[in-house]
C-alpha cells in the first residue's frame, strides 16, 4: 500500500483522480482489454491467463534464446545490463514499462532499496496479477495498469526507464520513446531490449516478413539510434545479438 501511495503522487493529476485499486495494483484502464489497438498475435498472447504461468521461467527465456542466438546474452546478463546501464542507486525511482510478471521490477526494487521505488507498468491483468503474487509485500514496488505508450506519470518524475522485449509490439513505438523522454529527469537513463533487423540479405527480408506475420516492428540497427536522438537522447550504446538489440541511452 505504501508503494501505491507513492505511485499516486507520481501520476498526472487527471490520471490519479481516475485510478482504482484492484488486485494489488492501480488500474487506469478499467474495463478496456488493453490500451491502444492490438498489433498482432504476440501482443494478444500477453493477455491470456495461461501465459503468465510460464512466462518468466520458460516463455521469455526460450524465445529470447531463439531471438538472440546461441551466443547472445542470457537472462541474467540482460538483468545485469539493465542495472548497469540505468545506473540505479538507492532512493531512485525507476519505471519498468511492459513489466509482465515483474521479474525486472523486483530486481530493480532490490537495488533502489526502501527509499526508492520500482514502478511496474503493464496493460495485461493476468500479467499484473502474477506480478503481485510474486512480489514480497514489503518490496519497494508499485504496479500500474496503464498505457505503456503514454505512461501517465508527471514530466521529469523518474530517474530511469526500462522497456525490455516490448517496444517492437507497440502500435506507436515512436510515441513511446517520446513519452519515455518526457517522464525522465534530465540525465536520466533508458534501457531497451527490442528487435534488431539483420543488415544482410536474405536475412533482412526474412526478418521483415516474420515481423509482419507476428505483428512486431523490426527495427533497423541504425533506425533506433536515430529515433532516440530525435526524442532527446544521447550517449547511445547498443549490443546486437541475432534479431535483437540491447540499447542504452541518456536523456539530455
Amino acid at each position: 500500500m505504501a508503494g501505491q501511495r507513492r505511485l499516486l503522487k507520481l501520476l498526472e493529476p487527471g490520471a490519479a483522480a481516475g485510478a482504482t485499486a484492484a488486485g494489488g495494483y492501480l488500474d487506469l484502464l478499467g474495463g478496456a482489454p488493453q490500451a491502444g489497438p492490438p498489433t498482432g498475435l504476440a501482443q494478444r498472447l500477453m493477455r491470456t491467463t495461461a501465459l503468465p504461468l510460464v512466462y518468466e521461467r520458460y516463455w521469455r527465456p526460450i524465445l529470447s534464446r531463439l531471438a538472440k542466438g546461441r551466443f547472445g546474452p542470457t537472462m541474467a546478463e540482460e538483468h545485469a545490463f539493465a542495472r548497469h546501464k540505468l545506473a540505479l542507486r538507492g532512493g531512485a525511482v525507476v519505471l519498468d514499462v511492459a513489466c509482465g510478471t515483474g521479474g525486472f521490477t523486483r530486481d530493480f526494487a532490490q537495488v533502489v532499496g526502501p527509499d526508492g521505488l520500482a514502478v511496474g507498468l503493464d496493460g495485461s491483468r493476468p500479467m499484473l496479477d502474477r506480478a503481485v503474487r510474486e512480489t514480497p509485500p514489503d518490496a519497494a514496488v508499485a504496479y500500474l495498469r496503464a498505457d505503456a505508450v503514454r505512461p501517465p506519470l508527471r514530466p521529469a518524475s523518474v530517474d530511469a526507464v526500462c522497456c525490455f522485449a516490448a517496444l517492437h509490439m507497440f502500435a506507436e513505438p515512436e510515441a513511446a520513446l517520446g513519452s519515455f523522454a518526457r517522464v525522465l529527469r534530465p540525465g536520466g537513463r533508458l534501457a531497451l531490449l527490442t528487435s534488431g533487423r539483420r543488415p544482410a540479405e536474405p536475412l533482412r527480408t526474412l526478418d521483415v516478413l516474420s515481423g509482419r506475420l507476428t505483428g512486431q516492428r523490426m527495427f533497423g540497427r541504425l533506425e533506433l539510434r536515430e529515433l532516440l536522438r530525435a526524442n532527446g537522447f544521447d550517449d547511445i550504446t547498443a549490443v546486437y545479438a541475432g534479431i535483437t538489440q540491447l540499447v542504452a541511452a541518456r536523456r539530455r
